[in-house]
């Protein structure tokens, strides 16, 4: 009876988690087609050029396998030969699943790679944490990067962006340091916090331990200077592709025709936009419209109306990339689809 107790109340828990990232998305679609030309929004997609849509989708899947060479790198001391094709696939059913339930994605790739390399769950979770962690910092780096490329004050027209940064930056200083001490005082670390907790709730214990493992095995497995090195270049390479990604997406809806464009102007829309991706709703749904479309309204003086059709191209054709590309990898290049999504559900239960 407890257990179907505990049973029904996952379901609800996650009913609810999901509830709530659906109405952020509702609410920022909202905010984002607020005041405009619907119509017009969808004459300029209607318009838009096959071709560059097809540089955008290249670009798009190169960034990701690039991202793909970068966690081969992370996980270079825990086995040395992982495969690239394995480690890029599982990337895409992550994003695939993200597109559908947030967060979820991270849980499930790290699951899959597992089941795929026989490599234990809890090291291919850590090593996905080392990834945000890493990502989280340099996209911090982004948008400094981008005040500065700003010929006016960036801060001046998203005033709020000056906090996030400051925030961002004082709390990776903090894991960081945590992270360090954790693992270098291992013992006294797991001994101390795990009983300090126990003393609160057993079931929170339980977690806590888990996360421990993973965090102590996935921050474990990124080891030498070289690797650190390579970790530094590859992730600067992906951010680099993803403002390419920004700027291919203006010539994709035509902005170019209406005023010049530049690579800085895509750094610059990412690193804004990027923010609304890490937002839990589906796949960014609604967070990355809102954001995008601000960038090139108020920076760069678009009109609302083709400011949104950039957004709504660029996210429509990479969720369909993620969904199209997840779906393939698992039905096709995964034969024993062994209901991994159960296990990742389970995982994310667990954290």
């Amino acid at each position: 009876m407890t257990s179907d107790k505990t049973g029904i109340h996952h379901k609800y828990k996650k009913a609810i988690k999901y509830i709530i990232s659906i109405l952020l998305s509702v609410v920022f679609l909202y905010f984002a087609f607020k005041n405009v030309d619907v119509k017009d929004v969808f004459n300029y997609i209607s318009n838009a050029s096959p071709l560059w849509i097809v540089i955008f989708v290249v670009v798009n899947l190169f960034a990701h396998f690039v991202r793909a060479v970068r966690w081969k790198v992370i996980l270079h001391s825990v086995k040395a030969d992982t495969s690239i094709k394995n480690l890029f696939g599982a990337i895409m059913v992550g994003y695939g699943v993200n597109c559908v339930v947030p967060r979820l994605g991270e849980v499930s790739r790290a699951v899959i790679l597992g089941k795929w390399e026989n490599l234990s769950r809890s090291s291919m979770l850590g090593a996905v944490i080392v990834e945000r962690v890493i990502d989280i910092i340099f996209l911090a780096l982004a948008v400094v990067a981008s005040a500065i490329l700003w010929s006016e004050n960036l801060y001046d027209k998203f005033p709020w962006l000056k906090a996030t940064v400051y925030l961002s930056f004082v709390l990776m200083a903090f894991v960081i340091v945590f992270f360090y001490m954790m693992i270098k005082f291992r013992e006294k670390f797991y001994g101390v916090i795990i009983n300090l907790i126990g003393k609160i709730s057993g079931n929170i214990a339980h977690k806590a331990a888990h996360i421990f493992e993973m965090l102590t095995l996935g921050f474990g497995s990124l080891k030498g200077k070289k690797n650190y090195l390579f970790t530094i270049v590859l992730s600067v390479a992906i951010m680099l592709l993803y403002a390419l990604n920004s700027y291919v997406g203006f010539y994709s809806i035509g902005l170019e025709n209406i005023k010049p464009v530049s690579f800085e102007m895509g750094w610059i829309v990412m690193s804004i936009s990027a923010i609304g991706v890490v937002i839990p709703t589906p796949g960014g749904t609604g967070s990355y419209h809102v954001l995008a479309t601000s960038a090139l309204v108020v920076l760069f003086g678009f009109n609302h109306d083709i400011s949104l059709a950039y957004a709504v191209l660029t996210h429509g054709v990479s969720y369909l990339l993620f969904i199209f590309s997840s779906l393939l990898v698992y039905f096709v290049i995964d034969k024993q689809h062994d209901n991994f999504f159960k296990v990742a559900e389970n995982e994310l239960d667990e954290i």
